[in-house]
């Protein structure tokens, strides 16, 4: 029953995400830049755990990229930036230089829904703890 309600979570905030902007697009005429980007808006959740299939998302934030950087994520600009540098690939993603973090284990997970330049997202990860999450995300997964 708590995977059913995470599930629900996840895809009524995608569809929030990805929809939301489109709004206003039946009164936008075609010559509007706007139409020149293919979408990218994304759902993050985080929960502490093993995996997304047994985790609660304890925090969700969107991120939408194209046209401009905006949604909830404490850092879009940022964040969309370093996406667009690792080519939307999140395990391409470089983590941050100069940062340590302890042995502790008490595990995060963070999961992606969403659309990345016209394209279906769907990602999985699992830290170590919250201090591994945010070196190896950067700005992407602190949140």
């Amino acid at each position: 029953m708590r995977n059913t309600a995470r599930w629900a979570a996840t895809m009524g905030l995608t569809a929030a995400a990805v929809c939301g902007p489109l709004t206003g697009s039946a009164l936008a005429t075609q010559s509007t830049p706007a139409a020149l980007y293919a979408p990218s808006a994304l759902v993050l959740t985080v929960g502490h755990g093993h995996d997304a299939a047994t985790v609660t998302p304890e925090r969700a934030v969107t991120l939408t990229c194209a046209p401009t950087a905006s949604g909830t994520h404490p850092a879009a600009p940022q964040a969309c930036a370093e996406l667009r540098a690792a080519g939307g690939d999140f395990d391409a993603l470089r983590p941050v230089d100069g940062v340590l973090c302890t042995k502790l284990y008490n595990p995060v997970v963070v999961t992606v829904e969403g659309v990345w330049q016209g394209k279906r997202v769907s990602y999985e990860r699992a830290f170590a703890n919250a201090c591994v999450k945010d070196v190896y995300g950067g700005n992407v997964f602190s949140f």
